[in-house]
């Protein structure tokens, strides 16, 4: 009963093995059938459309003014431009003229193939048939043709098919009518940009299906940076990051703060450019600034980036992030304590470890229901020189750190402006007040309390986003390994 049971298995097994393998093979019959018709399109009889395709000449794309300078100057002369994500059911039977990257082709036959078109990570399927007006088959030769990555721009009219197009973000068609290749690209590129933007679950997936895709690792996407930004993904991380700058300005400009822009090249070592405000009464005024300015930011991120954040998801799944309308703010001394509460020992005058700062950010979402919040009340010895210590415990200090998911994004602080215990704090820290005396002495003025604080723009991204990995959310990296591209 049990060598039947075995054998029972052992058939299933051998099914589905063999079931991947005739799958696999279908896939290539399919490919090499596809690529035969676009090989055996005849290019023998003179096309009397000629001037609906080709490559736009050299003199045209020099900005030339003159309308009838080429086949696409005179075709494009009279037309607005619309963007790929705007194609909808509205323009339905309207003709357009859009530009973007070959995504894909699929030949059909001698008289039909199929282009996809992506504009800043927006993909529209295009049709060129030889039973529309102007499409002749060397046209649909020319268009099978073409290396993926080419710039394009297409004329045709705007369809809606009757079912749903699978791969493409627009569900609209275009029916070419003309189409002229502005930049062509190489044959064979060094990563597709298909396969780097798959996820790990479709690899996986197909994996098991008994079918291998490529994975794209993250020091050959940063070598090829050029064309891994161009990933769905890639594409709403940097478009998230330029609006979490945005909000970021936008906000402290509404709060009366001024830009300025200093000098990188100094004699000593350098903070980078923070955010810094005069104190009337107590630091928590720097910690309100701080609350109100990543709440906003926060809930304006989560209703204008919703396309971007989709398309994050989509390639790096993650759950949005928990915050408070008002945000947690908690002492160091109780923050330790929630560590000691939970088996972890920790130094009540030293700094937290990264491994310390994740748990104590695990165990503030399962007491708070929040993975934004604020640690304030650092131990002194901790903080830099100029940080001002605690009026009612000369251990503390007037300073916090402020956690997404468990991870530091901003530090901050009171600082210290009275020069004479500047210098005191200095020395007491062992530094040499004579290689910070100019520091000093600009405090010999007049100086009101002030504080402020400094954030990281690559780690705000990465870990609203849950990425996992700085290098995702930076467009080029730098470390001791990597000076280019």
């Amino acid at each position: 009963m049990s060598s039947e049971s075995e054998e029972q298995q052992l058939s299933k097994k051998a099914a589905k093995k063999e079931a991947a393998k005739l799958e696999k093979m279908r896939r290539r019959q399919e490919a090499a059938a596809l690529a035969s018709a676009a090989s055996s399109l005849s290019v023998e009889e003179e096309d009397s459309y000629s001037s609906n395709y080709g490559d736009v000449t050299l003199p045209e794309l020099k900005s030339c003014s003159k309308p009838d300078a080429g086949n696409w100057s005179i075709a494009i002369s009279s037309m607005d431009w619309t963007r790929v994500g705007a194609l909808t059911e509205e323009l339905k039977e309207k003709e357009v003229l859009i530009r973007g990257r070959v995504h894909t082709t699929r030949p059909v036959s001698k008289n039909m193939a199929f282009v996809v078109v992506r504009e800043r990570g927006f993909t529209v399927q295009c049709l060129v048939a030889t039973h529309e007006a102007g499409v002749s088959r060397q046209m649909v030769k020319f268009v099978a043709a073409l290396n993926r990555e080419s710039i394009i721009d297409a004329i045709g009219m705007v369809s809606v098919p009757g079912n749903p197009i699978k791969g493409t973000t627009q569900q609209v068609e275009i029916h070419v009518r003309k189409l002229y290749c502005v930049n062509k690209a190489m044959p064979t590129l060094p990563i597709n940009v298909e396969d780097a933007a798959r996820s790990d679950a479709e690899i996986e997936a197909a994996l098991q299906a008994g079918d291998k895709l490529p994975r794209v690792n993250q020091d050959t996407r940063l070598n090829f940076r050029v064309l891994d930004i161009r990933t769905p993904a890639n594409q709403g991380i940097f478009r998230i990051q330029c609006q979490v700058g945005t909000i970021f300005r936008q906000f402290l400009l509404s709060e009366g703060f001024v830009e300025i822009h200093t000098p990188k090249l100094i004699a000593g070592s350098s903070e980078g450019l923070d955010v810094e405000m005069e104190i009337k009464k107590h630091y928590s005024e720097v910690m309100d600034i701080v609350d109100r300015l990543f709440v906003t930011m926060f809930d304006s991120l989560n209703e204008k980036c919703r396309m971007e954040l989709e398309a994050v998801g989509k390639q790096y799944p993650f759950e949005p992030l928990k915050y408070k309308p008002k945000t947690l703010r908690l002492t160091f001394e109780e923050g330790v304590q929630m560590l000691k509460d939970a088996g972890v020992e920790v130094d009540p005058l030293g700094d937290l470890n990264t491994e310390a700062e994740r748990k104590l950010g695990q165990l503030v979402l399962e007491k708070y229901d929040t993975e934004f919040y604020i640690l304030h009340r650092y131990p002194l010895a901790v903080r830099p020189f100029y940080t001002m210590p605690c009026y009612d415990n000369a251990l503390y200090s007037n300073s916090f750190d402020v956690f997404i998911r468990g991870e530091e994004i901003i530090s901050g602080a009171q600082r210290v402006h009275v020069p004479e215990f500047l210098a005191e704090r200095a020395q007491a820290c062992g530094i040499d007040v004579n290689t910070i005396s100019t520091y000093v002495d600009s405090f010999r003025y007049g100086v009101p309390p002030h504080g402020g604080f400094g954030v990281g723009l690559e780690r705000v991204v990465m870990l609203f986003c849950a990425l996992g990995n700085i290098r995702k959310t930076s467009l080029y990296p730098r470390d001791p390994q990597r000076i280019a591209p």
